[in-house]
């Protein structure tokens, strides 16, 4: 039968053998020897930097990889325990020996009431004491319930009491105190949500009368905006209804003789009055339309002459040095509007004077340097003045039948129908309307045609036109 562990057997198990102490955070390698983690983790550091040949054992000498190692955490346990119980390494189990001699404590005191040793006996502070063996004090404390020789014990026991006494005070008043704090803390914690709430409450309230505000606002709105829609339409069907009657009278009266047509001079020019006020109507609707064009700039022609407000362009004398840039035209003396259109409808008028050379909207995409026919299909829908003539530049060429001539031009684009139309303002006549598809980015355009002696180069599809500007 094996013999039992001694004591010192226990406690070298516990010790490292890298550096002799007892062994902290232990890691078991794969021979099965244990060793501190940090002393093990040099050991590989030093093999890495080439100062061990190579990576064995400390205690076998059993090569191992780095990293193979583990926690022995029962071995931790097992060493915590061995220093808590005051044992060190490299030493014999201690007795309780006097703290002054370093002597085993074998005597006891009964004048001072503590265990001494044999040399406490013979110094002056215990030689006129009454001094017994440790074991016959003990024996008699257990056997006659002797409290006298450990009075002074007593009394220490008692001085220490008091301070525990006070700390155990301070820690219930300090956990009575903690034991408040979190009805304290509701108690805020539910008015802070009492104004959030009331904080909340009031924004709902405003947002509600505010969104009851804005939808009012968009009925009225709602209601003039179809109101008045409504009105443009029966203006718009009283206009068709008197045109068509007036057609059919004036085709009725082309049929009539000349005779008959002279016994009612005054027939026709009361119609006509009629047709003036609906163009009137028409020109009040328009407004509704209105844009306030303005003229760009790095699109116009060296030769044209901006104001500066550009609101006027004419044609100069002489070619200004300005810089030839793709938005500018070199060959047409034009100009395009700065405003861009990609969808609705919108109005805006030209004043011409007695002369012009044309004004209508093309496509921002088009060609600005040389000849190109100025038709739709090329991106133009513009209305000329050549040879005294007005005519819509279609393919082939739209004369246009003109009464009064026209100082003011009013131009309407509904870009969603695909229509430009022409209006003489002066006399509140339609001039002509084109109709076509579009797409891309439209342009308000203007040419003002060339000075007096000027030649422009010549062309089948280009007119030589001679007015002096716009």
């Amino acid at each position: 039968m094996a013999s039992p562990a001694t004591e010192a057997e226990i406690q070298a198990d516990a010790i490292c053998t890298i550096c002799l102490e007892y062994l902290t955070e232990p890691v078991t390698i794969t021979c099965g020897h244990n060793f501190c983690r940090a002393c093990i983790t040099q050991c590989c550091e030093e093999w890495e930097k080439g100062r061990r040949p190579e990576l064995t054992c400390p205690q076998c000498r059993e090569p191992f990889q780095k990293g193979e190692f583990k926690p022995n955490t029962q071995l931790n346990n097992i060493v915590q325990k061995i220093k808590q119980l005051g044992r060190h390494p490299g030493k014999e189990p201690v007795t309780d020996l006097c703290g002054r001699h370093e002597e085993r404590l074998k005597l006891f005191c009964e004048e001072d009431g503590e265990a001494i040793c044999l040399v406490c006996e013979k110094s002056r502070a215990h030689r006129s004491h009454t001094v017994v063996p440790i074991e016959e004090a003990a024996q008699d404390y257990k056997t006659n319930g002797c409290l006298l020789h450990l009075m002074p014990l007593q009394e220490k026991l008692q001085a220490a009491l008091d301070p525990l006494r006070e700390e155990l005070e301070q820690a219930l008043a300090l956990k009575s105190k903690e034991e408040k704090k979190p009805s304290e803390w509701q108690r805020k914690v539910k008015e802070k949500r009492a104004v959030i709430t009331s904080e909340f409450n009031r924004l709902h309230t405003w947002l509600k009368e505010e969104e009851q505000g804005l939808l009012q606002t968009l009925a009225e709105e709602e209601r003039e905006t179809l109101q008045r829609l409504q009105e443009n339409v029966s203006k718009l069907s009283q206009q068709s209804s008197s045109l068509q009657q007036l057609i059919a009278e004036i085709e009725k009266k082309c049929q009539q003789r000349d005779a008959e047509l002279l016994k009612e001079p005054g027939a026709v020019s009361t119609e006509l009055k009629n047709v003036y006020k609906i163009c009137l109507d028409m020109k009040e609707m328009l407004q509704r339309f209105w844009v306030d064009v303005t003229l760009d700039p790095d699109t116009a022609h060296p030769k044209l002459l901006l104001s500066e407000d550009w609101k006027h362009v004419r044609h100069g004398d002489k070619r200004q040095d300005l810089p030839d840039t793709p938005e500018r035209f070199d060959y047409y003396p034009c100009v395009l509007g700065a405003e861009r259109f990609t969808d609705r409808r919108r109005y805006w008028e030209v004043e011409v004077g007695d002369n012009i050379g044309a004004v209508g909207v093309c496509r921002e995409s088009v060609s600005r340097k040389g000849w190109v026919a100025l038709i739709p299909r090329n991106g133009y829908w513009v209305v000329w003045l050549l040879d005294g003539k007005y005519e819509a530049w279609t393919s082939p060429l739209n004369t246009l039948p003109v009464s009064v001539r026209p100082s003011r031009v009013g131009i309407f684009l509904d870009y969603d129908a695909g229509e430009v139309s022409f209006y003489n303002v002066t006399d509140g006549s339609h001039l002509f309307t084109f109709t076509d598809t579009f797409s891309g980015t439209l342009r308000p355009y203007f040419y003002t045609g060339y000075n007096a002696g000027e030649t422009v180069p010549p062309s089948t599809d280009q007119p030589q036109a001679s007015s002096r500007g716009v």
